[in-house]
């Protein structure tokens, strides 16, 4: 790595760490005042419930704060002819914008990758302190069609992985087969484990010497492999909200099962790629920004540079939750903007310094 690449990396992430604590932590500190009534009175659950909202703060100040922070470097490095004398050096504006680019795609990808895991599940956990002063929330009365079975959930407990009065009706043609109840069920390596069960066996009666019903009870009994509970409890959110990891899987799941999965595809290309509109916008106001101080009003033209951003975030944002409403289609709302933005990205980068 060069010199002035170390520096210019150094500068741009030193800006990006102090504007995304400020805005991260302001998100916090006001939400605290408006739910103060009603975030539990414990101390350790009010350190929780702080710190799951600072987790889902992140979603929204983090792209703003990567393009603030290059806007910051930029104009600090203009005030003070860094740039000029950085350009007298022959170092053009592609060498300048390079460490700026992929600083700010690395940051996006972090933050991409997050959303593989359970910080995905912040502002659910969060919101689940506020109403029942606990992380999980208790999903009841849930009826699902898997396949050839229906299944009924008297109460589950994603966060556990538990199920309590579990009751899967097994469906021939249209006739019921056979009914499995269980009293409670464990999501164990992919598939349940029901505890408890009894098995009611309806054969199909053609004549009066036929074999009638007949009742079977097991301790323990695997069914509904790949059947996640953090699927099953989403599905039935009005506040949508799956992991990178999850959000793919129940995408499989329900490919063959004839359910509307737009909400899904439109939280998965929001999660994979909506980020991803930061490292370009840099490179777009990167050059537009004037070249010297001495011509240009910089206060003016920053203050330009950051409503635009806001702009830009908003507008993306407002589409995004179109998708996610079914409202637009998940590629025009979300994927085609974003590849604007590269598109217009490139033909700057590729024009000649």
């Amino acid at each position: 790595m060069k010199l002035f690449e170390k520096y210019v990396i150094l500068n741009y992430l030193k800006n990006f760490l102090v504007i995304f604590l400020g805005l991260d932590f302001f998100y916090v500190g006001i939400d605290l005042l408006t739910n103060y009534k009603n975030i539990p009175s414990s101390a350790n659950l009010q350190l929780l419930y702080a710190l799951f909202q600072a987790m889902n703060a992140i979603n929204y100040v983090l792209p703003l704060s990567i393009v603030f922070g290059m806007i910051v470097t930029y104009f600090n490095m203009l005030k003070t002819n860094e740039l000029i004398c950085m350009y007298a050096s022959s170092i053009s504006k592609k060498a300048l914008i390079r460490p700026l680019f992929v600083t700010s795609l690395l940051l996006s990808l972090l933050y991409i990758s997050l959303n593989f895991t359970e910080f995905a599940y912040a502002y659910e956990y969060g919101s689940n302190l506020k109403k029942y002063n606990r992380i999980s929330s208790n999903s009841e009365d849930l009826f699902i069609k898997h396949d050839n079975q229906y299944i009924y959930f008297k109460k589950l407990d994603p966060l556990k992985q538990i199920a309590y009065d579990v009751t899967i009706f097994e469906i021939n043609s249209v006739d019921v087969s056979r009914i499995i109840r269980a009293k409670t069920a464990s999501f164990i390596k992919n598939i349940w484990l029901l505890k408890e069960v009894e098995i009611v066996h309806k054969p199909y009666i053609s004549s009066l010497d036929d074999k009638g019903f007949s009742r079977e009870h097991l301790e323990s009994l695997k069914a509904m492999e790949n059947f996640k509970p953090r699927i099953m409890d989403n599905i039935y959110q009005s506040e949508f909200s799956l992991s990178i990891r999850d959000g793919i899987d129940a995408l499989r799941f329900f490919a063959t099962q004839e359910v509307n999965t737009h909400k899904i595809k439109a939280t998965l290309f929001y999660q994979l790629f909506f980020p991803l509109f930061a490292p370009f916008l840099i490179v777009i106001l990167f050059y537009k920004a004037p070249l010297m101080s001495r011509y240009f009003n910089t206060v003016l033209v920053a203050s330009s540079f950051a409503f635009l951003t806001l702009l830009v975030w908003s507008g993306l944002f407002l589409l995004s939750r179109l998708a996610i409403n079914g409202v637009l289609l998940s590629e025009i709302a979300i994927l085609a903007p974003v590849l604007l933005l590269a598109l217009i990205a490139l033909y700057y980068y590729s024009k000649p310094s």
